[in-house]
């Protein structure tokens, strides 16, 4: 790649927005890059839980992105069925030096296929989904297969920004926004994964996202099978 890098967030509304604003955080950082938010309009962007973005440049105005990048959401629920926005992934990731995502962003990029051969992860309570996609599923928080980096879910994205900082610019300078930023987690709790959360917690969060992950089952068939407006080749797996 040559300088300037073109990095490309990529917004719809119903995105989480800690999904994209801890790589951000860590992609401001970098020399050398052209970072836009990108969205089919300029118009502003409400996250599922109500803050509001305004996005620099639209999919048709935007460049050539070197590095894609794809958060997810529940507003993923609409794109899985947008042809001209997974056309639009499609086209970017296609001549893109890096195709990425965090959480359930990775759904967006199977649906546009840019995950067909490769091993990618999401959020936990989604893995099973993009596993329908045809993918190989690595239950990791940052996956890295050739060009392709999806992180998990929601705060996986600052992991997945330093990632993407040792892969552009090398481990030092990546180590160097880590300590600028005081990325030093430690939690509270012990409750941050399926793995190590206690039985009556997981229980309650599963409860809680069934009907979410019904629905969104639902859409995924439909667009495997060809059935959705958003099979943009007839060849989704």
């Amino acid at each position: 790649m040559s300088y300037p890098i073109s990095i490309g967030i990529v917004l719809f509304p119903g995105v989480t927005q800690l999904d994209f604003t801890g790589p951000y955080e860590v992609f401001t950082r970098f020399p050398h890059i052209n970072l836009y938010l990108m969205s089919e309009s300029l118009e502003p962007i409400r996250s599922d839980r109500g803050l509001t973005f305004l996005p620099d440049t639209t999919f048709v105005q935007g460049p050539n992105l070197d590095v894609l990048f794809v958060p997810g959401g529940p507003g993923i629920n609409a794109k899985l069925e947008d042809k001209d926005f997974l056309q639009f992934l499609k086209t970017q990731g296609e001549q893109a030096s890096y195709v990425t995502s965090v959480c359930t962003g990775a759904l967006l990029l199977a649906a546009a296929g840019l995950l067909e051969g490769y091993r990618a992860t999401t959020h936990w309570l989604f893995l099973d989904l993009l596993a329908m996609f045809g993918v190989e599923v690595v239950k990791k928080r940052i996956v890295i297969d050739g060009n392709r980096i999806t992180g998990g879910g929601v705060t996986a994205g600052i992991d997945f920004g330093l990632a993407i900082a040792a892969e552009l610019f090398g481990e030092t300078l990546a180590q160097e926004i880590q300590l600028q930023i005081e990325y030093n987690p430690q939690p509270p709790f012990n409750s941050g994964s399926p793995d190590t959360a206690p039985a009556d917690v997981l229980k309650r969060v599963q409860a809680a996202s069934r009907d979410m992950q019904e629905t969104r089952r639902q859409i995924v068939q439909r667009v495997i099978s060809g059935e959705s407006t958003g099979d943009t080749s007839g060849k989704l797996r």
